[in-house]
C-alpha cells in the first residue's frame, strides 16, 4: 500500500485523489453491507452516514440537528431529502443523484422545534413508506442509524419495521478505500503544520483558548472544512484529564497536551501531542517515557490478523494508574477507527476488547492513544498516533515528532550557560509528591 499526500487542488498533470471513484466505492461498500444483512433498506439521519451514502454535505452548522435523511433501498439507488434550497442545489450540482429523481426536498422535526401537530414526523414516515412500497420492500425491516422518537412512532404507524441499522453502516465504513486513506493522510498533514505553529507559540502567559485559536486558524487557512475541536490541557489540569480547554495561562515548567480534531473533505483527525513549557521535571519526562512505550508496543503489534484484544493487553489496567475500574478510566488507554467521524470501528479498550475482540484487517485506519499520570501528582503525558493497517504491519500517518518529550518556548540563559531543560518545577519542589519525583 502506497500512502501519499498531495496539495489540496485538482490538477491535470498528476493522478491524485479520485473523488468520482470515492463516491462509487463508498456506495458499493454500503450496498454490499446491506446485501449481507437481512434488511430491506437503510435509513440515515446521521450526517456522516448520509455523506457516505449520497456524497452530499450542507455544512457543519447542521450536523447536530437531525434535519436531513437519506434512504438506500435494497437493489435501488439512494435518495436524499434535504433542507430547503440545498435540495435544489444538489439537483444542479450533484449529477450522481440524477436531479429531482433522488435529490428531493424534505425536512425532519428540527429536534422537536416544529409544533407536534404540524405533522412533520408523519410526513417523513410517509415519504419513506412510499419509496419502500415502490421497491416492494414494505414488509422488510429498515435499518435506522439514529432518529427522534416522533419519527420512530410515525414509522411504526406506517407499519415500517424499524431495527438498528448503525452496525451495517459501520461495517461498510470499517475498511477504507485508497481515496479515503489519502484524504485521512492529507487531514493529518494539516495537523502536522498546526503543531509546528503551536510549538513556536507556546510560552508562559499564553492561554489554552489562545492555543485553540492558533490551531484553528492554521487549519482553516490550509483548507479545513471543520475544526471539530482542540483539546488544550495544561499544568495541574493534566491529571485528571478534563477533556475540555479553559482560559488558563501556561506557566514555566508546565506540561501541556493537545488533541486536534478537524475535517478535510469530511475525513477526520484525532491527534494528541504533549509538550513541556520552558522545561520539564523528571516526573514529567518519566510519565512521557511510559506513555510513549505503551503506544510504541501497541503500534509494533498492529498487523492483519491481530485483534483489538492483543493490543489492549499491552496497556496497563485502570487500577495501575489510579482509577477504580476500566469504565472510570475509559478513553485514556484507547483506540478507535477514524473516517467520516472520529470514533468508528474498531474500538480498542480494556472495557470491551478483551471479551469482544475485533480482528484487524488491511485498509483499516485507526488512532491509538495512551496516557500516563506523573509521580508528582499533577502533571501527565498524552500521545496519539493514527495508523493505516498494511499487508504486513501498519504505517503511521501522524508525523509531528513525538519520540521524546519536546520542550517549547524560549531558551533561558544563566551565568553558567543555557538553563537545563530537565529541572524540577520550583512551585512543586517542596511538596511530598514533588520531593519523591526528584532524581
Amino acid at each position: 500500500m502506497s500512502i501519499r499526500t498531495y496539495g489540496p487542488n485538482a490538477v491535470d498533470w498528476e493522478e491524485r485523489i479520485d473523488l468520482d471513484r470515492l463516491r462509487r466505492e463508498r456506495l458499493d461498500r454500503l450496498r454490499a453491507a446491506l446485501d449481507r444483512s437481512d434488511l430491506g433498506a437503510l435509513l440515515a439521519f446521521d450526517f456522516a452516514n448520509i455523506r457516505y451514502m449520497t456524497s452530499t454535505h450542507i455544512g457543519t452548522w447542521a450536523i447536530d440537528k437531525l434535519i436531513r435523511f437519506a434512504l438506500l433501498p435494497r437493489g435501488g439507488e439512494p435518495i436524499v431529502w434535504d433542507f430547503g434550497s440545498a435540495a435544489r442545489h444538489h439537483q444542479l450540482y450533484n449529477p450522481w443523484l440524477e436531479g429531482t429523481q433522488r435529490a428531493r426536498a424534505g425536512i425532519s422535526t428540527l429536534r422537536g422545534a416544529f409544533h407536534p401537530d404540524a405533522g412533520i414526523a408523519d410526513d417523513v414516515a410517509a415519504k419513506i413508506a412510499r419509496v419502500l412500497a415502490d421497491h416492494g420492500l414494505q414488509d422488510d425491516p429498515v435499518g435506522v442509524d439514529l432518529a427522534e422518537m416522533p419519527v420512530l412512532a410515525a414509522l411504526a404507524a406506517q407499519k415500517v419495521d424499524v431495527v438498528d441499522g448503525q452496525q451495517v453502516f459501520l461495517d461498510a465504513r470499517r475498511i477504507k478505500t485508497p481515496d479515503e486513506i489519502a484524504l485521512l493522510a492529507q487531514a493529518a498533514s494539516m495537523v502536522d503544520a498546526a503543531y509546528d505553529e503551536l510549538y513556536g507559540f507556546l510560552r508562559p502567559g499564553v492561554r489554552e483558548n489562545e492555543c485553540v485559536g492558533v490551531v484553528s486558524k492554521v487549519l482553516y487557512d490550509l483548507g479545513s472544512e471543520y475544526v471539530e475541536g482542540v483539546n488544550a490541557i495544561s499544568g495541574e489540569r493534566c491529571s485528571p484529564h478534563p477533556h475540555v480547554y479553559s482560559d488558563r495561562a501556561l506557566r514555566p515548567g508546565d506540561p501541556a497536551f493537545f488533541d486536534i480534531l478537524h475535517s478535510y473533505n469530511g475525513y477526520r483527525t484525532c491527534y494528541y501531542r504533549t509538550f513541556a513549557v520552558g522545561s520539564a521535571s523528571p516526573a514529567q519526562r518519566d510519565a512521557y517515557t511510559r506513555c510513549r512505550e505503551f503506544i510504541d508496543h501497541a503500534i509494533a503489534s498492529v498487523k492483519p490478523g491481530a485483534t483489538t484484544a492483543d493490543i489492549v493487553s499491552l496497556w496497563p489496567r485502570a487500577e495501575e494508574f489510579g482509577f477504580a475500574d476500566e469504565e472510570a478510566a475509559f478513553a485514556l488507554q484507547y483506540g478507535h477507527g477514524v473516517g467520516l467521524s472520529i470514533w468508528e470501528k474498531p474500538i480498542f479498550s480494556r472495557l470491551v476488547s478483551l471479551d469482544h475482540p475485533e480482528v484487524l484487517e488491511e485498509g483499516m485506519v485507526f488512532a491509538l492513544e495512551t496516557y500516563w499520570p506523573a509521580a508528582d501528582g499533577w502533571s501527565a503525558a498524552r500521545i496519539e498516533e493514527e495508523v493505516v493497517v498494511t499487508a504486513d504491519g501498519c504505517e503511521v500517518i501522524t508525523k509531528f515528532p513525538a519520540e521524546e518529550l519536546l520542550v517549547a518556548g524560549r531558551t533561558y540563559w544563566t551565568v553558567g550557560g543555557p538553563l537545563n531543560s530537565l529541572r524540577e518545577s520550583q512551585s512543586h519542589l517542596n511538596t511530598p509528591a514533588g520531593s519523591r519525583s526528584r532524581p
